[in-house]
């Protein structure tokens, strides 16, 4: 079945003719600029955002995957914080996101005289909580993998076998996403919620949200490393750490890890 879809996206991209990649440098958007620069070649600008509500480490990450791999791209700055819509953080918090992000892409592809602005998404994002998939839809830009059908799963599966360096990498979503709806966003904030994440991530955890409540810290990972998280050293090195941020308490969240934990509080949240 993926290998059909595959033949389907390369011929997808190739009615295009030309396209800017919005490029995140994570696992759908790779795997997307990837076929899409064997495909169309020159043809292709993967436009990668620097932005404070995603760490550094992505924006470093991305650029090495391009210019590693020979592909057009262009840089550019967007600061989300100062739009009063998003900083304020409402429940469809996104869709302010995306529209600056994708407008400001739009501009970028014209004067480069490209075609399309083509964005990540896959399948399994139509069963979440998106809004920001409403301003991809009304700026026009198209989603080749959701519209051909790729799951997650399968890009995976694909990266891998293509040997795309992003294959087993976690997934990941703005730093935005880590606060409750209502909830304003600071640099500070988000200052807390990357280190928190990093000196976890710098400890070998491999799927890890450090969630803000206020005064607490609730962090998801993976149910099969919770043994040793409950480690003694591990345990008291990221309490002391959190707590050395600003962070009053720190738990963990028995469900573990899982995407869009924010949005199971929508039903009480006022839209």
């Amino acid at each position: 079945m993926k290998e059909v879809k595959l033949v389907n996206l390369k011929a997808y991209l190739q009615s295009l003719g030309s396209v800017a990649v919005a490029y995140s440098g994570g696992v759908d958007s790779t795997f997307l600029l990837k076929l899409a620069s064997v495909v169309l070649g020159d043809r292709v600008l993967a436009v990668i955002a620097r932005s404070p509500i995603f760490p550094q480490r992505e924006f470093r990450e991305a650029q090495d995957f391009v210019v590693r791999n020979g592909i057009r791209h262009f840089s550019f700055t967007v600061d989300e914080l100062a739009m009063e819509e998003f900083a304020a953080n409402p429940v469809n918090r996104c869709y302010f996101c995306k529209k600056k992000l994708f407008s400001t892409i739009k501009a970028i592809a014209a004067k480069q005289h490209l075609q399309y602005v083509a964005e990540g998404s896959n399948q399994d994002d139509s069963s979440d909580y998106r809004p920001g998939l409403q301003a991809v839809a009304e700026l026009g830009v198209v989603s080749p993998l959701r519209e051909i059908g790729f799951t997650k799963q399968e890009i995976r599966q694909l990266s891998h076998e293509l040997g795309l360096p992003t294959w087993n990498k976690p997934s990941f979503a703005c730093l935005a996403s880590r606060f409750p709806y209502g909830e304003p966003i600071t640099s500070e904030k988000l200052a807390m919620v990357d280190q928190a994440e990093q000196f976890l991530l710098d400890r070998g955890f491999t799927q890890v949200r450090v969630r803000y409540h206020g005064t607490v810290a609730r962090i998801e990972i993976l149910p099969a490393e919770f043994d040793r998280l409950r480690e003694t050293v591990d345990r008291l090195e990221i309490n002391n750490y959190l707590k050395e941020l600003g962070f009053k308490y720190v738990t963990l969240d028995l469900q573990g890890y899982r995407t869009g934990s924010m949005n199971e509080t929508l039903g009480t949240v006022d839209k």
